[in-house]
């Protein structure tokens, strides 16, 4: 066979292969306003590809990125960049990542007035979401993860809001704000003290505002609240004892969850390897729910 020939059958071949896959979900760039903050911020939404294909409502995943990113992370710092696409495609679910500032802990702040991003998330976001997309517009079809501060602030939003949320998540979650408790070195401890100096008012971590926070000491709510939840946390991690501490009080309070301890530390590596596991708990529920598109 002459060579013009195979390139032709290897190039038939390459365009066959392209035009029968099923091309990945439309990411949006999103404006969305905080009256709260009086400022703009953005959200970068995944839609699945079946999404302009049909009329359905579909489920929503709200996924947190950590404290020192932004609201891209979970789609340019993954070591496979098509990775949140991919999981909207598989799932059929919209994947909102919202911005939560760096070091903005998804609260309201009660020192900082340009700080409000528990009332931004819980309120302005999940509007703005439900008002633009064709989404379930009810706690049904809407959960939510993220990794680190995203981890707590996940966790946060849910147990203070259960009406909200179906089932939550938290991946490497910074679970506890005692940032004593964490294996970090000297350095970025102080760098630690100085940040929750301007969002909490202070860096003394036995006053009320570190303790009343921090969602390791929420595990009787999050046993009322009863929502579906999954942790994990890699072992090599610095916030592993932390994980392990909220983990203890739900087992002693006998509050159902998933728990899990795999191979691997703070890293992007190990968090494009466990999202995967929650969006899959996650769409077991919303199939529970019977919210799910197929």
């Amino acid at each position: 066979m002459l060579l013009s020939q195979k390139l032709k059958l290897v190039l038939v071949g390459v365009f066959s292969l392209l035009t029968s896959m099923s091309f990945a979900s439309t990411v949006d760039s999103l404006d969305v306003p905080s009256a709260v903050m009086n400022k703009t911020y953005k959200a970068a939404v995944v839609l699945p590809n079946s999404y302009a294909k049909n009329k359905a409502s579909y489920p929503v995943l709200y996924l947190l990125h950590g404290g020192g990113g932004h609201f891209r992370d979970w789609l340019t710092s993954t070591p496979d960049k098509m990775l949140v696409k991919n999981l909207a495609d598989q799932y059929n679910i919209i994947i909102v990542m919202p911005e939560g500032e760096t070091f903005g802990w998804y609260l309201d702040s009660p020192y900082d007035a340009t700080n409000k991003f528990e009332t931004y998330i819980a309120k302005e976001v999940i509007q703005k979401i439900d008002n633009t997309y064709r989404t379930v517009k009810d706690k049904k079809g809407r959960v939510i993860t993220g990794l680190s501060m995203g981890g707590h602030g996940a966790m946060y939003l849910s147990t203070r809001h259960p009406d909200l949320f179906a089932a939550a998540g938290s991946m490497s979650g910074a679970l506890d704000m005692n940032y004593t408790k964490f294996k970090i070195n000297e350095a970025f401890a102080q760098s630690l003290k100085d940040r929750f100096q301007k969002l909490l008012g202070t860096s003394d971590v036995s006053q009320d505002v570190f303790f009343k926070n921090s969602v390791v000491n929420m595990a009787e709510t999050i046993k009322a609240n009863n929502l579906p939840v999954t942790i994990d946390c890699g072992v090599d991690d610095f916030l592993i004892e932390v994980n392990r501490e909220l983990h203890r009080r739900l087992v002693y309070n006998g509050t159902p969850h998933d728990y899990t301890e795999r191979p691997g530390a703070h890293t992007w590596e190990y968090w494009q390897n466990s999202l995967p596991y929650h969006v899959l708990f996650f769409h077991k529920v919303l199939k529970t729910n019977g919210v799910t598109v197929e």
